[in-house]
């Protein structure tokens, strides 16, 4: 099917006799090509041209041309730099005409035409940077290099910036470079010799390519992109460029980065600079400071240009102007930038791909999205038709009716119906855009209670780090009356006051945090919340604000992905990472983050007790199973792979028991089996035993090191074979013999609770085999029962009278019951699955009675709601006392008790009758 087959629209001569005037200049075009070329030239002078310069090579491309301009680039590279300079422009007219014929006619897509505009700016930018290095090079200028390296500039690339960088270029563009060369690749003497030559053959292919000759220009480049432009020469090196962006890069130069993209000379040495600008164009936390940037912007532009009125159609600037282009870019930029740090899909260049990507990610509505990408097509190609007229550089809609009738007659429509399209357009982008455009709400602020505006507290407020800054002072300003109001409906405003005040007073800068909220208002309720609960937890936010990126990041209250995908999702953000101390830091962002979570569920009470100790253990499996192999690539570069079948990670107490609460350390023992090695085989080789305690060791570091985001857990390896005095790890035969023959009675029953959480299967199998041998050992019931009534004795002995509230410690709570559990679970034989199915089994064996086990277990739910309730609120014993009624209330909710009175009688009603019972159950404690 040619060209003529595939026409879906034809413009109208606007001025009849040019229309016949360009079909006479084509005598052999025929029916709709024919009326296209009529339409064209009638409506645009430029065209017109075209169209009779090059109607001969039309004739030959019109049917494909596609092939036309594959042909054209082809024959354009092996062009001699002496003619280059003609052959461009000629080309240049070539590209332009068959474009806008293809666009005019819609038979190329919006998209296809911005393509084919930005693949011809690459190959002239890089045939004149190709010849513009060549002749530095044969003229010894360019030190070291020689002809093999002209094809890569001598190390020099042009980057595509904008509309060019996006293939989304203009029909009557300029095209914005920034030229950056590798500085590596030349002896430190020589520097100063090969950045003069580099400026040089800069300036040179600027002329090359802009110089307007009686042939015509090939595109107007612009370099104000650059670095500080004022002061720095047209190419920089990269690593000048990399310490500017680190130290003063702004806002608006990460967004022109979201289109970099290396598009002539040494792509490569381009590439790797875009990547070592990724830590400053897409931030590790949700940048919603970006957002008042991006408004901060549009309007410094208004005001310059005077284009801050209403939409009034004629001289209207489709680009800058209201309800423009530049709206719907800034728009989805803005977006891409807050939240594109957390997620690589959304790094995208193009506008019409990342609004698609944002919508499909809940960043976007779809139906704005799409609303957008409609409106932002149309825009756009009106751009083109005004640009095509006159080949102007400009975004001016006419000023005149007859310059509407001209735009109209070229688009193949009446001046009645275009200007009604434009004029609903306009303002439908306006509409969509204008919440993040027209900056703070001017909605009525609401009353605030007297004794919290003028509160010594309040007054204060403008003392601390976080609102040293006349930006941060200013959104916080906005945001005040609405937090204070917040706080005022609170069931104990003072208290929630002060909570909030820990929060704020620990930020360390608010920009960021003001500026999510501002954007999120549903986060200041979730922080009222939690400061209104503890200000412990308020001071964990103050200085883990990254954490709200969560709440926000899209399906933070959908439910629990589970082990697996946690999994997949950490070892995912791992791989990201280029050095292990990154892998670390990137594991404790990730641990916080879902930490804040569970936190949040159990809060807002979409979950219950039981299942956040789950979730809790969920996180700290998938931590040990994703970070464990990265611990031991590093280790492994230095000492050589594990020797033998490698090591497991056995999960102990709480965690081999998956009952964690927020706070939990994790008990661990390592074991592995080094099979018939004696040595690793690395760089520096350690025989099978210290590789181990080594290895065990870096892996402790890992969970534990203080970094700069924190600590993963703390650990505890104490439930080692003897304990402190025994090696960190174990091998497979060791552990073996000695729970089989040195283990004591305590041992064992930590061993009910064991589960190998990371490791080799076959490894863990073996353990497992090992477990199931010594709890199906013969086992005499009373010496047991009297070893467990011993060591009760001792812990109430060195423990001394527990706090009333600590639901851990003291007999009848949660440590008292599960030694309980675990004797059962040994005397039954089988490891442990929790603490109620344990008690039930010891009621089937016969020696625990069964209302005995039902109670154990009522009273065991209720100490662990209040222990994983006060351990998400603070390190100490949650208390009436030392906690505000709001907290209190969360710890009642927990529990689903009426109120705090009655949680402390039920609370020591239940654990003194499990005390009993528990005591009418063992033989007396045996004296030391």
């Amino acid at each position: 099917m040619g060209f003529a087959d595939e026409i879906k629209r034809l413009p109208r001569a606007f001025d009849t006799e040019q229309g016949r005037d360009a079909r006479a200049a084509t005598p052999w075009a025929q029916g709709d090509v024919a009326n296209l070329i009529d339409g064209t030239g009638g409506c645009s002078p430029y065209l017109k041209g075209l169209i009779e310069r090059e109607s001969v090579w039309l004739q030959a491309a019109i049917d494909d041309p596609t092939g036309a301009l594959t042909t054209l680039y082809s024959t354009l590279r092996e062009t001699p730099p002496d003619t280059l300079a003609t052959d461009l422009r000629q080309a240049k007219r070539r590209v332009a005409l068959i474009t806008a014929l293809a666009d005019l006619a819609g038979v190329w897509p919006l998209e296809q035409v911005t393509q084919e505009l930005s693949d011809f700016a690459d190959l002239a930018t890089h045939l004149a940077l190709r010849a513009t290095i060549g002749a530095e090079i044969k003229r010894g200028k360019l030190p070291g290099q020689t002809e093999d390296d002209v094809e890569t500039a001598g190390g020099m690339v042009a980057l595509a910036m904008g509309k060019m960088g996006a293939g989304e270029l203009n029909y009557s563009s300029d095209i914005d470079l920034i030229c950056l060369f590798d500085e590596t690749r030349f002896d430190p003497d020589d520097y100063l010799d090969a950045r003069a030559s580099f400026v040089r053959a800069t300036r040179k292919m600027c002329a090359l390519l802009s110089d307007l000759t009686g042939e015509g220009y090939v595109f107007r480049t612009d370099l104000r992109l650059r670095p500080d432009p004022s002061v720095t020469p047209v190419c920089l090196a990269m690593e000048a460029a990399e310490r500017y962006y680190e130290s003063v890069g702004r806002t608006w130069e990460r967004a022109a980065y979201i289109k970099a993209r290396p598009a002539a000379g040494d792509i490569q040495a381009g590439a790797g600079f875009l990547k070592t600008l990724t830590p400053f164009v897409w931030r590790k936390h949700l940048d919603f400071a970006a957002i008042q940037d991006a408004h901060d912007m549009v309007q410094r532009i208004r005001d310059h240009k005077g284009l801050g009125g209403s939409i009034t159609l004629p001289g209207h600037n489709m680009k800058l102007g209201r309800g423009g282009i530049r709206e719907i870019e800034f728009f989805t930029q803005t977006r891409q930038i807050i939240a594109g740090g957390r997620d690589p899909e959304l790094r995208v260049n193009g506008t019409v791909d990342a609004l698609a990507r944002l919508a499909q990610k809940g960043w976007v509505p779809e139906d704005v999205a799409q609303s957008l990408t409609r409106h932002y097509r149309d825009h756009r190609e009106v751009e083109h038709r005004v640009q095509m007229i006159r080949d102007a550089q400009t975004h001016d809609l006419p000023r005149s009716p007859e310059g509407f009738d001209r735009l109209a007659a070229l688009m193949g429509t009446d001046r009645t119906r275009l200007e009604a399209d434009l004029k609903s357009r306009l303002e439908a982008v306006h509409t969509l855009t204008e919440g993040f455009f027209e900056g703070a709400s001017t909605a009525p602020k609401p009353k605030i209670p007297d004794r919290l505006e003028n509160s010594e507290i309040v007054s204060r407020w403008r003392t601390y780090p976080a609102l040293r800054s006349n930006r941060g002072s200013e959104i916080f300003g906005r945001l005040k009356p609405e937090i204070l109001h917040r706080l005022a409906d609170t069931s104990d405003p003072e208290a929630a006051l002060l909570a909030f005040d820990g929060f704020l007073s620990g930020l360390p800068a608010g920009v960021q945090v003001f500026s999510l909220f501002e954007a999120n208002p549903q986060l200041i309720d979730l922080l009222i919340d939690i400061v209104g609960v503890s200000p412990d937890l308020a001071k964990y936010l103050s200085r883990n604000a990254g954490v709200f990126d969560a709440v926000i990041g899209g399906d933070f209250f959908a439910d629990w992905p589970g082990c697996d995908a946690l999994t997949q999702s950490l070892q995912t953000a791992l791989s990201r990472e280029g050095d292990y101390e990154s892998k670390l830091d990137a594991a404790r962002r990730w641990g916080k983050e879902w930490h804040f979570r569970v936190g949040v569920h159990l809060l807002r009470g979409l979950i219950d007790a039981n299942e956040a100790a789950a979730h809790y253990a969920d996180l700290a499996d998938a931590t040990l199973i994703a970070l464990k192999p990265e611990v031991e690539a590093e280790f492994a570069r230095k000492h050589g792979a594990a020797p033998g079948r490698g090591a497991a990670v056995l999960g102990m107490g709480s965690l081999g028991s998956r009952r964690l609460h927020g706070r939990s350390d994790l008990d661990l023992i390592v074991i592995y089996d080094p099979g018939d090695a004696d040595m690793s085989d690395g760089k520096r080789p350690l025989a099978t035993r210290p590789y181990y305690a080594r290895l065990t060791q870096a892996l402790i570091t890992a969970m534990t090191a203080q970094m700069a985001e924190g600590r993963l857990y703390e650990i505890d390896m104490r439930l080692r074979p003897s304990g402190n005095q025994g090696p960190v790890a174990t091998s497979l035969a060791s552990f073996d013999n000695y729970q089989t023959n040195d283990a004591w009675v305590w041992e064992h029953l930590a061993l009910t609770r064991a589960r190998c959480v990371a490791g080799p299967a076959d490894l863990a199998q073996d353990i497992a085999a090992v477990q199931a041998k010594v709890m199906n050992a013969p086992r005499d019931r009373e010496a047991v029962l009297q070893e467990v009534a011993t060591m009760r004795a001792r812990i109430a002995a060195a423990k001394g009278p527990s706090d009333p509230w600590d639901a851990k410690l003291g007999q009848g709570r949660l440590q008292d019951i599960e030694l309980i559990a675990q004797s059962a679970a040994l005397l039954s034989g089988q490891a442990i699955a929790s603490v109620p199915d344990a008690l039930q089994q010891g009621a089937t064996c016969g020696w625990l009675p069964e209302q005995t086990a039902a109670h154990l277990t009522q009273t065991y739910q209720l100490c662990w709601g209040v222990q994983i309730a006060s351990r998400l609120v603070s390190e100490e014993t949650l208390t009436p006392e030392r906690n505000n009624s709001t907290a209190c209330g969360f710890l009642c909710r927990v529990t689903g008790d009426d109120g705090i009175d009655a949680l402390e009688k039920r609370l020591d009603s239940q654990t003194s009758r499990a005390a009993e019972l528990i005591a009418a159950i063992l033989p007396d404690a045996k004296e030391d």
